[in-house]
């Protein structure tokens, strides 16, 4: 009974997170069209997230010191992820423009992190995970060509994106390497606080000289605080807890319900709309997820 209980709080902590997530692509692509700058944008936001984690952190007395043969992962932690992430993530939003598209590019991760996983850690996956992981990809390309071909810009936008999928695997293999020594708010705390530091040089260069604090008005300051509390603090925490008790692979299968979070989100707050295909392509991703998570006999 309380093996149960525990692994239904590890599914209801990663589901929020990737609520969380899903609505961080609306909130984002609301920014860019309010005329932030991308990299006001991305430092704003982790100077929040670095400050309310420091503050969770040590109210809760989580943070620990970092050993000095683990300073090297955590860099690479931060390269990865918020770094390369945010670039690929909030530029490939930039110029798509599309929150749903946005996020059904991102949930292509659990494709690539499973055999990461499988490979890299052995973790054991089933046939029927494996079946479940592969079906999701004519969901995703339905949403994808969902109106004909893709422009030369928006391929570009998907290539963005797809450089956000390869550091979310890559950040998701680093940290179940750090999970066994380190706790989630130590994790994440360094990883948003440092990771600030990564882009104040690419701040300064880009957006500096015409920054101002006007343009942190309070819709803008609301929707900064939304994503740093939200989809950097308490998402990653809790996410970083589901890597640690579920595996690489089967955590970040869950990342393939953004889509779904993000186009009807999207279409309440009346960004998109959904139409009968979006809706076959998302129904046919979440059952994907349902089949993947399915446990039998693994694979050795």
């Amino acid at each position: 009974m309380n093996k149960k209980y525990n692994l239904l709080i590890v599914y209801i902590s990663i589901v929020l997170a990737v609520t969380f997530w899903g609505f961080s692509f609306i909130w984002t692509n609301a920014l860019l069209k309010e005329g932030l700058p991308l990299f006001t944008l991305i430092q704003v936001r982790l100077i929040f997230a670095g400050l309310i984690l420091i503050g969770i952190s040590a109210s809760l007395k989580k943070l620990q010191k970092i050993k000095k043969e683990d300073i090297k992962w955590f860099l690479l932690l931060i390269l990865l992820e918020p770094f390369l992430y945010f670039i690929g993530e909030t530029m490939g939003i930039k110029i798509l423009g599309s929150p749903t598209l946005s996020s059904i590019i991102i949930s292509t991760i659990p494709i690539f992190a499973s055999f990461a996983g499988f490979f890299i850690y052995k973790e054991k996956l089933t046939a029927i995970n494996f079946f479940g992981i592969f079906i999701t990809i004519p969901g995703i390309l339905l949403v994808v060509f969902e109106n004909g071909d893709l422009s030369v810009e928006s391929n570009i936008g998907i290539l963005y994106l797809f450089l956000a999928v390869f550091a979310a695997v890559g950040y998701s293999l680093v940290v179940k390497k750090l999970s066994d020594k380190y706790n989630s708010y130590t994790i994440v705390t360094y990883q948003h606080a440092i990771g600030a530091l990564y882009f104040l040089p690419i701040f300064f260069i880009t957006d500096f000289s015409s920054f101002t604090f006007a343009s942190l008005n309070t819709s803008v300051i609301i929707s900064l605080l939304s994503l740093a509390l939200f989809c950097s603090s308490i998402a990653f925490i809790l996410f970083i807890n589901s890597i640690k008790a579920l595996g690489v692979a089967r955590a970040n299968i869950f990342t393939t319900i953004i889509p779904a979070i993000s186009a009807i989100g999207a279409y309440i707050l009346g960004h998109e709309g959904i139409t009968v295909i979006k809706s076959a392509g998302i129904l046919i991703v979440i059952a994907g997820v349902i089949i993947a998570q399915r446990q039998k006999k693994a694979l050795s």
